[in-house]
């Protein structure tokens, strides 16, 4: 499971450098983006239900399509106005404290060694991006939180599903229809080269579909307050890999946060294979 956690983090992280390189490089606009990374998800989902001896039929769920289409969308449209640091934090925060509340509603118990794994996490999360933030602009700051509580929804949601390919590629297949409604009413402000479009198709059919599909097989897995943490680690990877590829200048500070960050996500696994939970 260890495996798959990690694969899905670094897919996840990959995903924002490209949406990064793809909207700050003017190569798309945040609606070409998102319309080009859910159709190919769907096309590359739906291919890989007929792979293998027995083929699958994809499980539609209307919600969880609604779900995963405005996550898509105001993610990309928010981060068109925000840094990187800003729009993890709104992000990456609403989603620890949606999925958190709810599994704490839902009966969930945190021991001591979980929440201080969870601080943990969250401290070394604040020290990576609070020095860098700024004040964002209202309204695509609210973007930004809508998107971190459809995810976070989705997630939980996910806890529900049997058979993630079948889910992810039926969630995947339900937002086309929204996608050309909403290609239909922005037509007058869509642009893309063939840079966006090749970003855009390897966002979704890669560290989309296959790593939602991933995500969705982890999720009956994971409590909901170690799915939101195991998240923390994403701006932090997605850091690494802005300094690896993007030559993005590595301080101590950057070093220090991703190695706290890591010890407290690092608890928090250990504290749910401790036996008898």
């Amino acid at each position: 499971m260890l495996v798959k956690i990690i694969l899905a983090m670094v897919a996840f992280a990959t995903n924002s450098l490209l949406c990064r390189i793809a909207l700050a490089g003017i190569h798309i606009d945040p609606i070409t983006f998102s319309s080009v990374k859910l159709l190919s998800g769907a096309v590359a989902l739906l291919l890989l239900l007929q792979i293998g001896r027995v083929k699958k039929a994809p499980q539609f769920n209307w919600l969880n399509a609604a779900l995963l289409t405005l996550y898509v969308f105001t993610f990309s449209v928010a981060y068109v106005a925000l840094s990187t640091a800003v729009g993890a934090l709104l992000l990456f925060g609403t989603v620890q404290l949606v999925m958190t509340a709810w599994g704490i509603f839902r009966g969930e118990r945190l021991s001591l060694l979980k929440i201080v794994g969870m601080g943990g996490a969250l401290a070394g999360f604040a020290l990576l991006l609070l020095p860098v933030a700024d004040r964002p602009p209202l309204f695509t700051a609210l973007m930004m939180i809508v998107s971190g509580v459809a995810w976070a929804i989705y997630s939980i949601r996910g806890k529900q599903v049997t058979d993630a390919a079948a889910a992810t590629a039926g969630n995947f297949m339900l937002s086309v229809p929204i996608v050309m409604i909403v290609l239909a009413l922005s037509h007058n402000v869509l642009f893309t080269d063939m840079t966006g479009v090749l970003l855009g198709v390897v966002s979704g059919a890669v560290t989309s579909g296959a790593a939602y599909l991933l995500w969705y097989s982890l999720l009956p897995l994971l409590s909901p307050a170690t799915a939101s943490t195991l998240q923390l680690s994403v701006p932090c990877l997605a850091t690494l890999g802005g300094t690896v590829l993007l030559a993005e200048p590595l301080d101590l500070r950057i070093v220090s946060a991703t190695l706290i960050i890591l010890t407290g996500i690092g608890l928090v696994i250990w504290t749910d294979r401790t036996p008898g939970r």
